[in-house]
């Protein structure tokens, strides 16, 4: 099992870029297909911690019709409904993530992911 993983939706061009720049860095990530390997609570909880956001919203797709849906935008929501509200919907997860060590980052830009490496 690497160290370095990578969330990852293949359909998602920055994802792809993401991936091939640790690729062309001479990286290979265990790459998790979060839409056929879905994440588990606990997973996007630590997730949202390693990224150094104060809040599960910050993952969220803001863009993606279930995030209209659900309502999400509501302020008053828990972590915990808006957790369970991505494990639903995993198309909500804001993607690629690359995971290294204990810390995370977003690969919008792909370039961010490099700092953590």
């Amino acid at each position: 099992m690497s160290d370095l993983k990578i969330i990852h939706n293949p359909r998602c061009s920055k994802s792809r870029q993401t991936l091939q720049l640790l690729q062309e860095k001479g990286f290979e990530p265990e790459i998790v297909e979060y839409l056929k390997t879905p994440l588990t609570a606990t997973q996007l909880s630590t997730i949202v911690e390693q990224l150094g956001f104060s809040s599960a919203r910050q993952l969220l797709r803001k863009s993606e019709e279930a995030y209209k849906a659900k309502e999400l935008k509501n302020e008053d929501l828990s972590e915990e409904v808006l957790i369970t509200a991505m494990l639903e919907e995993p198309k909500l997860i804001e993607r690629p993530i690359v995971l290294f060590k204990g810390k995370a980052r977003i690969g919008r830009p792909p370039e961010s992911v490099l700092d953590i490496l």
